[in-house]
């Protein structure tokens, strides 16, 4: 008995430890990817400008309105979901408006507007809502029509707003909705 004992005992057997075979149920995990907003950027923008324009010469205000176009570029720093950017945009603009003032027609005109800016997002993978902050400076051209004055100045002042950018496409976004406020305080004529 012992001897059959110490034969089974000595006798080599197959371990399965650490490679257990397991079946796969439900195939391989893949990794999510999430977008990633780091990198320089370029865009084209476009949109409606509108405002007020107060004389002291005449006491008038003007309401002008209008289109603008142009271009934006920028850089962005994703830190975990925070998205910290820069940012600068140049536009022509067809923002005008006149008005009688005194027997002749009075007029303001916004030709170019631009800004730079701060931006802070949040990212949720491909969706980025954000707020933006800083200066803004455009050419304001005031002119009395019939006697031909005018005056005309470029002028800073601070732009406020937010928006949410979509990334569709790769490296191809939308920005949704970007809404600024902008203030150009101008004192002349």
């Amino acid at each position: 008995m012992a001897i059959a004992g110490l034969s089974l005992l000595a006798a080599s057997f197959s371990a399965l430890a650490a490679d257990i075979p397991r079946p796969v149920y439900k195939g391989v995990r893949s990794v999510i990817s999430y977008y990633n907003w780091t990198g320089f950027y370029l865009g084209a923008n476009g949109g409606y400008g509108f405002g007020k324009s107060d004389w002291d010469l005449s006491a008038i205000s003007i309401k002008p309105d209008g289109g603008m176009f142009g271009g934006t570029i920028g850089y962005n720093y994703q830190t975990g979901s925070i998205v910290w950017g820069i940012e600068g945009d140049i536009d022509w603009s067809d923002i005008k408006g006149s008005t009688a003032c005194g027997g002749d027609t009075c007029e303001v005109k916004n030709t170019y507007l631009g800004t730079f800016r701060g931006r802070l997002g949040y990212a949720f993978d491909r969706f980025l809502p954000y707020i933006t902050a800083g200066g803004a400076y455009g050419q304001i051209k005031a002119n009395i029509l019939t006697t031909g004055q005018s005056s005309s100045s470029s002028q800073f002042g601070w732009t406020a707003g937010g928006g949410l950018e979509y990334a569709f496409l790769g490296n191809w976004t939308l920005s949704q909705v970007p809404i600024r406020l902008l203030l150009i305080s101008v004192g002349y004529l």
